[in-house]
């Protein structure tokens, strides 16, 4: 039997690109790994939404360093499809942490 889990179309672009990803914390997005602070691009459609957890195609620099191609993702997939890259510890939601109001939905 086929072992291979069946992936939704976000699960499966997070397979792909899962060390593109940054996480909203106070001030703005930061890579996960390296901590780097990014941001959503005005255009886009998720800027006023401020998802809590982004995958991103590709950093653009302009005036800051801006992710372009963003989704919406849930930290848990992370585990799921690159345990090899990611500890549970640095995924950590911290839902129990004060956001800033409005931020985080």
């Amino acid at each position: 039997s086929n072992s291979v889990p069946s992936l939704c179309p976000p699960q499966a672009i997070t397979a792909g690109f899962f060390y593109h990803t940054a996480r909203l914390a106070r001030g703005g997005y930061r890579t996960v790994k390296h901590q780097q602070p990014v941001f959503i691009h005005p255009n886009s459609a998720l800027f006023a939404l401020q998802p809590r957890w982004v995958l991103y195609h590709e950093l653009v620099c302009t005036s800051k360093e801006f992710m372009r191609q963003v989704i919406e993702i849930d930290s848990s997939w992370l585990l799921e499809v690159a345990p090899h890259y990611y500890q549970a510890k640095e995924l950590e939601d911290g839902s129990g942490r004060k956001m800033p109001k409005k931020a985080g939905k």
